[in-house]
């Protein structure tokens, strides 16, 4: 590659973030008038001159555009500028992980802070940032399944994914396992050459349905015969259960009615369980409603599994200089804390000789 390439990798922030310094450039002509105005309604014109003669404008003006010089510096380094792109290609070792990730409306339910989706959500994302090699990928599911993300070690983009899973990633309500397991295996896990395969299922398990836990349990003994293993991780209230909330037309907070009463969901731990002892390897994960470390979890149910060889990857790698754009921004910043408005001892004095 070009070494003389330069490039910006979060352009975006330099986009968001210029607008910094035409508001600060106003905010100081603002300021400078709205003290001569207050200094002149206090003490009159002529103590505003006696004031201003003892201050240099040159002094002040250096001040501010050392701030605005700083500013843009800070903005600059956090648009992380980087040049000599290197292409570095090694062996990828890890196992092939897709997420089914619940997005019914059960998942709604605030038994779990702030609700039992974020939770799910936040979960996933932390997992992320501590997985190496694994390719990830993900699939919001209710009534029906869609992929959000297919298998990628590009972890940007799986979380960017991950942030825009909702209720309304799919296009029927309802938790039908069943179709997500088989859009995981189907669409994403049948044709890798990965050797190791988990899909992990993060939900409530929905409502108890005789017929839907069996067909959830013939997609996971499907999933089974092509040696692929699944990971259920229960969420939610067991017991009494928790109401689901929603937002009515109005913005006012309600609760999921049926019949005059209040819907109320349990996790269905008996069903997860069944699905996870179904293929081989699984493992049923009861979190509850309590905290729990998924970062943890992953590492000790997948990172600790054995790899697959996935192939060559092709990363760039790129020489970051955001460290010298705040370098240089701290340097301004302290030159401009240590610089006085005031006028030097010799012009003060022959200020107040005259």
């Amino acid at each position: 590659m070009n070494e003389h390439y330069y490039k910006l990798l979060n352009e975006t922030v330099l986009v968001h973030l210029l607008w910094l310094i035409p508001l600060l450039i106003l905010i100081f002509l603002y300021a400078g008038l709205r003290r001569n105005t207050l200094l002149r309604r206090i003490a009159g014109e002529r103590m505003l001159q006696r004031v201003m003669s003892e201050l240099s404008r040159r002094k002040r003006f250096i001040k501010a555009l050392l701030l605005v010089v700083a500013v843009a510096l800070g903005v600059f380094a956090l648009s992380r500028p980087a040049w000599n792109p290197q292409e570095i290609v090694k062996n990828q070792q890890g196992r092939d992980v897709v997420f089914l990730l619940d997005v019914s409306r059960s998942m709604q339910a605030e038994d779990l802070r702030p609700s039992r989706l974020e939770a799910a959500k936040i979960a996933i994302a932390e997992t992320i940032n501590s997985i190496e090699g694994d390719r990830v990928g993900l699939v919001a599911f209710a009534g029906n399944a869609k992929i959000l993300c297919p298998l990628t070690i590009d972890y940007s983009f799986f979380k960017t994914a991950l942030d825009e899973a909702g209720a309304e990633s799919v296009d029927v309500g309802g938790t039908m396992l069943s179709d997500a397991m088989r859009k995981a295996v189907n669409d994403l896990l049948t044709n890798s050459e990965a050797e190791n395969k988990d899909i992990i299922i993060i939900t409530d398990g929905g409502d108890e349905d005789e017929a839907d836990d069996k067909f959830a349990l013939v997609a996971a003994r499907e999933a089974a015969e092509q040696g692929i293993r699944i990971i259920t991780i229960g969420i939610g209230d067991e017991t009494t259960g928790k109401k689901i909330p929603y937002t009515d037309s109005n913005g006012v907070k309600q609760y999921l009615q049926y019949q005059g009463k209040a819907v109320v969901s349990k996790l269905n731990a008996p069903l997860l369980r069944r699905i996870a002892k179904a293929t081989p390897g699984g493992a049923y994960v009861n979190v509850g409603t309590s905290a729990f470390d998924f970062p943890s979890i992953y590492t000790e149910l997948v990172g600790m599994a054995a790899k697959s060889d996935l192939g060559e990857s092709k990363v760039v790698m790129y020489s970051e200089g955001f460290v010298y754009a705040l370098l240089a921004a701290l340097v301004l910043l302290i030159i401009e804390f240590m610089l006085s408005e005031r006028r030097g001892k010799d012009s003060g004095r022959s200020n107040g000789a005259k």
